[in-house]
């Protein structure tokens, strides 16, 4: 059975079901076949689960001469809205990235072409190591956030009115934002991203 068959339909099970729904025995009947199979390919399921994860990360097409010509500011907002768009696509997926640090060859080409654009734009090899890792967590926690509201949640325009409707002798500043609440997680994403750029690039210039 093609190794890229078994893939794909293990994380069609994550995305259907949730990251604890991936066992090999569900991933052998979903494919119609026997667990011995899948072991002709994996060790256990955290051999699994590292190709999943490295699945995800062939979903971001990035060219790294392209990312060097770009500077290391927009290469790493290019880098953090692609990846972000790639694991909110799995919302359900990204989250095996908490138990399973990302080193297949996908992965390891991603953090690549980062740290060289880093590298290239003169950060030292311990600030560009940071960086990629501080950039990877935070694209991590808004990837599994996204698109997160769960049966019986109250949705944005819910949570909208709640806070138009706070006592604002009681929430005096919550009542003076409340207009700009809630804030859309792509606004948050984007915002924050700023400012992880800002401060890094006070960090390069320290160097």
């Amino acid at each position: 059975m093609p190794l890229e068959r078994i893939v794909s339909t293990a994380l069609q099970i994550v995305d259907d079901d949730g990251a604890d729904a991936l066992s090999m025995r569900t991933l052998a009947q979903r494919l119609g076949s026997g667990t011995a199979t899948l072991y002709r390919h994996f060790d256990n399921r955290t051999a699994l689960v590292a190709h999943v994860v490295d699945r995800m990360f062939g979903a971001v097409e990035l060219n790294g001469d392209e990312l060097l010509a770009m500077g290391w500011q927009q290469a790493l907002r290019t880098v953090a809205h692609t990846m972000f768009d790639a694991l909110a696509r799995h919302r359900n997926a990204a989250s095996l990235l908490v138990e399973e640090m990302p080193l297949g060859p996908n992965a390891m080409a991603l953090r690549e072409h980062c740290v060289a654009v880093l590298l290239d734009s003169g950060f030292p090899p311990r600030l560009a190591a940071q960086a990629f890792a501080t950039l990877a967590r935070y694209v991590l926690g808004f990837a599994v956030q996204v698109n997160g509201h769960g049966g019986g949640q109250l949705d944005d325009a819910q949570v909208s009115a709640v806070f138009l409707s706070v006592d604002p002798a009681s929430f005096p500043a919550t009542a003076a934002v409340a207009g700009s609440l809630p804030v859309p997680i792509e606004d948050e994403f984007s915002f924050g991203l700023e400012l992880l750029l800002s401060g890094l690039a006070h960090l390069h210039d320290d160097a």
